[in-house]
């Protein structure tokens, strides 16, 4: 199978399981499944639910157990967006050519759909770790990924990281505080994926800093090579990004140095299949769009 048939057939599988969760769920709270449904399935690339799995099978050659962990991520990211959008914070119309949650079911019901995703993720991962740990090696690895994701998703991780952006026009930013916000905000969620999806694999500790650094290293990658495809746009509403700091060509030559040392850490794992990590990271870092 081609790269793009892989990505098609995990992103299947992650559309379908997250379209059961409100599956003849009724009552007088139905706008906020609607409200939730509508911002999970915008076209989202479902890049950390992917990484999560395939993470997961790099080091146990399946990733069945796993996939309530990757509709976990997908939901504390949807949720990350609708927030972001609101008036108070990044104060965005469309998303993905869409009006966003707020434009469509107002503030106050999207204010609850993000709080109610973010809830609903750690109900998701907990119900499973409850019925489906067969012995303590289980209930460990399990409530281990919870630890990581929550870690990454809260005020050290993605939270920290959408306030120092908030603040960004009032703390006299600099390249440090740059690199930290796009640590926390963007690469904390890429790397509660790979190591949550390490750890629920049976990886060993080594393996799982391993992989931090592999998710460090991609989503600042990811970030800075969105910041050179936003150009335009970025600069028409001044928006600090890497390239107020840098040229095109620096950056580009960031994203490269990044992607390498990324690529070089899925290299070290010798006996495991990294060629879907290592194909669909030149992938991520390559794209156009």
């Amino acid at each position: 199978m081609t790269l793009a048939e892989i990505i098609g057939q995990v992103k299947g599988k992650i559309d379908d399981d997250l379209k059961k969760i409100f599956v003849k769920k009724i009552g007088y709270q139905d706008v906020i499944f609607d409200s939730i449904n509508y911002s999970l399935f915008t076209g989202g690339k479902r890049i950390r639910p992917i990484l999560l799995l395939k993470s997961c099978e790099m080091f146990s050659g399946k990733y069945d157990k796993a996939i309530p962990f990757s509709l976990a991520i997908e939901m504390i990211h949807t949720y990350s967006l609708i927030h972001d959008d609101l008036p108070s914070m990044d104060d965005d119309d469309f998303r993905r050519d869409k009006p966003t949650n707020h434009k469509v079911y107002g503030e106050a019901i999207a204010i609850l759909a993000g709080d109610g995703l973010l809830n609903l993720a750690f109900e998701t991962m907990i119900d499973h770790t409850l019925k489906h740990s067969e012995d303590i090696n289980d209930y460990e690895k399990y409530t281990k990924a919870m630890n990581e994701i929550a870690k990454y998703s809260g005020v050290y991780g993605m939270i920290g990281g959408q306030v120092v952006d908030l603040l960004s026009n009032d703390i006299s930013m600099d390249e440090d505080k740059l690199i930290f916000m796009y640590s926390c905000k963007t690469a904390a969620l890429i790397q509660a994926s790979v190591v949550a999806g390490t750890i629920l694999g049976g990886g060993t500790d080594e393996d799982v800093e391993n992989m931090r650094k592999f998710g460090l290293y991609l989503g600042l990658a990811y970030q800075i090579k969105d910041d050179i495809l936003d150009v335009k746009e970025d600069n028409e509403i001044d928006k600090i990004t890497y390239l107020k700091f840098h040229n095109i060509d620096d950056a580009e030559k960031k994203v490269e140095d990044l992607s390498k040392k990324a690529i070089g850490i899925l290299n070290q794992f010798i006996n495991k299949d990294t060629q879907f990590l290592t194909l669909f990271t030149k992938d991520l870092i390559d794209r156009k769009h």
